[in-house]
Parts: C-alpha cells; structure tokens; sequence
C-alpha cells in the first residue's frame, strides 16, 4: 500500500465503519425495506402479484445499503466494485411499469440508509409510501383481470366479435398450427 500513499490506508479507511454502524446501517435498509414490502404486498392493484418480486424489493433495499457502505469505507473496493457491477446483465422482463418504481425505491432507500443518512431513510420512505398509498385510495376502483381465450382458427372471426364488445389489452398471441391462444388484460369497474 505505499505505492499509494497514506491517503489509501485500508485501516484508515474502515475506521468509520464499527459493528453498532454496520448494524444500525443495516437495520435501517431493513425498515425502509420492509415498509416497503408492505406497501407492495397489500397496496399493489397490478394484475400478476409476484412475491418473489417483492422478496426482491426488501433484499435490495439492504443489499444497495451493504454496497454503498462498503464503497464509502474503501476507494479501491469501490473501483472493483463498480466495474463487476457493470458487467452485470439482468434479463427478466418487468410485467409492469409501476414494478421499476417500487425498484427504484428501493435502491434509494438503500443508499440513503448505506449513506448513514438514516433518517432521510425512513423520512424518504414513509413520505413515498403515504403518497402511493393515498393514490392508490382515490384512484377509481378498476379490476384488472387476464382472460386467457383458446380457440381454433375458424372461430377467430367469433371471439373477435366477442371481444369487441368490451375493452382489452392484448398481452401475448400464441398460434400452434390451427390452435390459437389470447391473453388479454381485462379492466372492470365495479365487479361487472
């Protein structure tokens, strides 16, 4: 470590982090995370609930504030850090938009909390969660539900008809020879 001068001692660097600020670092992702979680769990309106998505969001949450801590304690980890992190690619498809909100949110509460920022934190995240909450109250009550049709392809001109009555969104096609199968999103206002 002399090549680097004393600006780069690791001992130096790791005396800001004791077993109390680990913990409390990590106690307070943990809060912001499972507030978080809550939210997801009882607040989500989307039409697949997953709960290994929300399982997710938690463990972000926590494991953004790991990483933020370990980049502020050590210059060089961070480098590393940063350059195996960029070579990470994520293929799972996100079924709905609002999913990449919750995912962003926690990722922020990760770095706040990681940040030593505790309060900001937990500020941060219930202020959000009150906000999505009461949106999701005055919303207008809409059921989303997926209707997945199996037809043939002489009774495609049928459940076309059959569908123009009402209003969907088509979310997958599937044609094997002449089997046809929809999916498609179905919105209801007030159980019709």
């Amino acid at each position: 470590m002399a090549v680097f001068g004393d600006s780069f001692d690791v001992s130096e660097q790791f005396a800001n982090l004791s077993v109390p600020t680990i913990l409390i670092t990590l106690l307070a992702a943990t809060v912001c995370g499972a507030i978080i979680y809550l939210v997801y769990r009882f607040f989500y309106r989307g039409v697949v609930y997953s709960d290994n998505f929300n399982i997710l969001l938690l463990l972000t949450t926590v494991v953004t504030a790991f990483i933020i801590m370990t980049i502020s304690a050590n210059v060089v980890l961070s480098l590393g850090m940063v350059g195996a992190l960029s070579i990470v690619r994520f293929r799972a498809a996100v079924k709905d938009p609002l999913d990449i909100g919750f995912l962003f949110w926690g990722i922020a509460a990760g770095i706040t909390a990681g940040a030593q920022l505790y309060w900001v934190a937990v500020i941060g995240t219930v202020v959000i969660a009150v906000i999505y909450i009461l949106l999701t109250i005055f919303k207008k009550e809409r059921k989303s539900y997926l209707l997945i049709v199996r037809y043939t392809a002489e009774n495609e001109v049928n459940v076309n008809g059959v569908l123009g009555a009402i209003k969907y969104k088509l979310k997958n096609k599937t044609q094997t020879g002449n089997c046809i199968e929809i999916t498609v999103e179905v919105k209801i206002k007030n159980n019709d």
